[in-house]
């Protein structure tokens, strides 16, 4: 059958979570809390981070309502991970410290915007350096930052089916 939609049920795929969003925090009803963990704040149905949070701002003296555990980490109790960072290459052994302090500045900019992006793991693995995080968007973030600053190769492949990023960066 010839259609001009461009979305049908051949061309489009939904996505699934078979999780089912176990991850995510379900009650939004609680207003405001913060994680006894980390310090986040949750707040306007968003985590936000302490100091950015308008209520600590605009109240010194505001206390939030209930203490709960934020979702990333639950996610780094149970080793879940939402994205891969890969770096490889002859240039990552020659500026490996270089490329470790962009990716420290990188991750403490992105928890900043999103504190529930962070990086989870970091490890060699066969001469690579591999970084695990808690988002897709901090894997992607990465990727795009170290390409930027030292050029080289990046490819990016995302999982259909559980929203993992796969990120792959190499020069020589």
């Amino acid at each position: 059958m010839v259609t001009k939609k461009h979305y049908t049920n051949e061309t489009f795929t939904k996505r699934v979570d078979h999780e089912g969003g176990e991850h995510r925090s379900h009650d939004s009803s609680i207003g405001t809390a913060h994680c006894i963990e980390c310090g986040a704040i949750y707040t306007d149905k968003r985590w936000v981070a302490r100091s950015d949070s308008k209520e600590t701002s605009e109240h010194v003296h505001w206390r939030p309502g209930k203490e709960t555990t934020c979702p990333a980490c639950k996610q780094l109790k149970q080793g879940v991970v939402g994205g891969y960072f890969v770096l490889d290459g002859d240039f990552l052994t020659k500026h490996r410290d270089e490329i470790n302090s962009l990716i420290d500045n990188e991750t403490r900019d992105a928890l900043q915007d999103n504190p529930l992006s962070r990086i989870m793991d970091r490890h060699d693995e066969d001469g690579k350096l591999v970084i695990e995080t808690t988002t897709e968007h901090l894997a992607q973030r990465l990727g795009h930052a170290v390409e930027k600053a030292y050029d080289g190769k990046t490819v990016y492949d995302f999982s259909h089916e559980n929203k993992v990023a796969r990120v792959h960066w190499t020069r020589n």
